[in-house]
């Protein structure tokens, strides 16, 4: 890091002291604003949507690295957040090298290659995140920042238990970790449903990815999600609300982008749960906007 970085660094910490003061004990609605959660929502992992494609969204997902100019969005009163993985580590990420010569990175996930699951019960892994990698992502500009890959650890120790002992109060060890040492960033869990009575309170939004509908990566088509695991999500989703009534909960859900009625569908199943949704593509590198309310009858609403 070159001088001037690193007083640039300096000031930026400081300013984000002196703000955090200012607002300590702040509640989940101060973290992220009742107007914002009003409104739709979105995540794009890309940098070609032009400005006015995200004027109806309040929340904002983007991939901390890839990702429009946020200074705009942020004048627009976005609330944004940057992308983490905390579950696994991606091959194009330049912290990749450093996690690999630890020797703490396991399998490859088979749907997402290149991208390989880290053991989170590894303390240079939780100090990569906490002191690095999230002040890297509010450095950026970002108000905050969506927790990924957390169902790995869990399924992990499912599998292994001897082996992966300890990674699933690992993985709430840090999200709760995360929470103490910025207490009023807004923070977005991606499932890790069973997480969720250990870190509910450390978390402003969670997000059910796949509720409803998913994409079947071995065939290659969007599907609908067994009905057994829907209503599963939908009870460990609603429960979370009950025990943490200020945890707003929403979804993301795959879909044809060409097929209107299904999209519909989905975003009336997802309402009706309480929940606020968003339907994309599996790729996530374009937005799709809701389909304007249909008067007829939708005859081929995603089956």
């Amino acid at each position: 890091m070159t001088e001037q970085g690193f007083f640039h660094r300096l000031a930026w910490l400081g300013g984000a002291l002196v703000f955090a003061c200012l607002l300590d004990g702040a509640s989940a609605a101060e973290r992220v604003s009742s107007l914002v959660l009003s409104k739709p929502w979105v995540v794009y992992y890309a940098d070609k949507a032009p400005l006015d494609a995200f004027g109806p969204y309040g929340l904002v997902v983007l991939d901390s690295e890839n990702h429009p100019s946020l200074q705009p969005l942020r004048a627009q009163g976005k609330t944004l957040l940057g992308y983490i993985s905390l579950g696994e580590v991606e091959q194009h990420r330049s912290w990749y090298a450093k996690v690999r010569q630890w020797g703490i990175l396991k399998d490859e996930n088979p749907d997402w290659k290149g991208s390989y699951a880290v053991d989170m019960r590894d303390s240079r892994w939780s100090n990569l995140v906490i002191e690095t990698l999230v002040p890297m992502i509010l450095e950026r500009g970002f108000h905050g920042i969506f927790l990924d890959t957390l169902d790995n650890p869990i399924h992990l120790e499912s599998v292994e238990p001897r082996k992966n002992k300890g990674m699933t109060k690992a993985a709430a060890r840090l999200v709760r970790a995360i929470r103490q040492r910025f207490p009023n960033m807004p923070i977005m869990m991606n499932r890790a449903y069973q997480l969720l009575p250990e870190v509910e309170r450390d978390i402003d939004i969670e997000l059910g990815e796949s509720i409803y509908a998913d994409y079947d990566f071995g065939k290659t088509v969007y599907r609908r999600v067994n009905m057994a695991d829907y209503e599963q999500q939908v009870r460990w989703l609603k429960a979370a609300k009950i025990r943490q009534p200020a945890l707003h909960v929403m979804t993301l859900d795959y879909w044809n982008p060409d097929d209107a009625a299904g999209i519909r569908q989905i975003y009336a199943v997802e309402r009706a749960n309480g929940f606020s949704p968003y339907v994309a593509t599996v790729e996530l590198d374009r937005i799709v906007t809701e389909p304007s309310p249909y008067l007829g009858v939708d005859r081929d609403a995603a089956e």
